[in-house]
């Protein structure tokens, strides 16, 4: 097939964007887990396509380990928690809380057997880890989640998600999907015309998007006492970091001034973590500053925004099979918007980190050989 100009430009332009194949960031906090998945149980995981073991300590501390034995890689997921040290249920090399190996039955000196540990940050309902360089895991650098800072009413949950994070981000960046893929659930007809505005920066891509007046669904206007009344909509699309994207939004009645307004606000944390490079575990962390007494509407709200987002998930996992079947044509191109302009220049960044990143890695490896070979599993003595 001979492709037009606009379409030839369209695949020039597409190569400086990250996709499902670009490196993952791994220099980031990422959420691994929702503070109550992790118990005295050994929990596997992948995460950016690793394969790791979590399990809370007696006092309650988590813990991430590589999900391997250093012996004959053995899953420690299907082994044993002794204590605070995991017993492999191969040959019973054990291991404490650090991935340093203490025990080895067979012989009485086990020095230098080791796996790798991640450092973990429990937050309120979520667990960060830091799957990059060790001695740069700075606490400083978790992205802020407002709402859970704030002290606003959340509630959280967890979605498998068969479809690379960077199109879950690019979602989320362009919201004038909601009149059509969430056309049932609370997306409204004139969402996708609605004025907006975007901030682009170097590490910064925001959009908002004005929807006013308008007539809310009923998972915003029930809550807020809107219902039937002409309302604001105004909507502001936050990606924080490659593992983090807020949603803020306000509520308000039109006829109302400034100072009669009383302040409705919501923020949901949408937060992927990449598993594999289609697949992504995908939280939620949803917030609000009003009716916070009132449970019945964590309830309504929690599970009228989750069937909206299990929507963003049959849309994304649709995208996903078909790229899957098309990645390799010569012809193919995909047109963007001017309603892509932040998603566009979120994609060129995740892709110049990416790959900068996985420069410095193979520099590393090249510079330092026997480093990169005894780094994840010192060998036996």
């Amino acid at each position: 097939m001979s492709l037009t100009r606009v379409q030839r430009n369209a695949q020039k332009a597409g190569r400086s964007l990250a996709n499902r194949e670009t490196p993952f960031i791994y220099n980031e906090w990422y959420v691994v887990a929702l503070s109550r998945e992790l118990s005295r149980e050994l929990t596997p995981r992948t995460v950016l396509g690793r394969q790791i073991v979590m399990f809370r300590k007696e006092d309650g501390t988590p813990v991430a380990l590589d999900n391997r034995c250093g012996h004959r890689s053995f899953p420690l997921s299907r082994s044993t928690l002794d204590g605070d040290t995991v017993v492999c249920g191969y040959h019973g090399l054990r291991y404490n809380d650090q991935g340093v190996c203490v025990e080895v039955p067979s012989q009485c000196n086990c020095a230098g057997i080791s796996i790798r540990s991640y450092p973990l940050h429990q937050q309120g309902p979520i667990i960060w880890i830091w799957m990059g360089e060790p001695e740069e895991a700075d606490l400083s650098k978790i992205p802020a989640m407002p709402m859970l800072e704030e002290g606003w009413v959340t509630s959280e949950d967890y979605m498998p998600l068969k479809a690379s994070y960077v199109y879950l981000h690019e979602n989320l960046l362009d919201l004038t999907h909601l009149s059509f893929l969430h056309a049932n659930t609370f997306g409204t007809p004139d969402y996708a015309r609605a004025e907006f505005d975007t901030d682009i920066g170097e590490d910064r891509f925001l959009l908002k998007r004005y929807v006013v007046p308008t007539r809310l669904p009923p998972v915003w206007a029930k809550p807020t006492g809107l219902e039937g009344k002409d309302a604001a909509r105004i909507t502001t699309s936050d990606f924080v970091s490659p593992a983090l994207h807020i949603v803020h939004a306000e509520f308000y009645d039109v006829s109302l001034s400034e100072a009669e307004r009383p302040d409705q606000r919501i923020k949901t944390a949408h937060i992927p973590t990449p598993e594999t490079a289609t697949s992504t575990h995908y939280f939620v962390v949803h917030g609000r500053n009003f009716a916070r007494e009132e449970n019945e509407v964590t309830e309504f709200m929690h599970e009228q925004l989750m069937a909206a987002f299990n929507e963003d998930v049959v849309g994304l996992e649709a995208m996903e099979e078909l790229l899957a079947s098309r990645s390799d044509d010569d012809d193919f191109f995909e047109i963007s918007l001017k309603a892509d302009s932040a998603s566009l220049s979120m994609r060129r960044y995740l892709k110049r980190r990416a790959e900068a990143e996985a420069a410095e890695r193979e520099a590393d490896s090249q510079a330092n050989p026997q480093t990169q070979v005894a780094k994840p599993v010192q060998a036996l003595a």
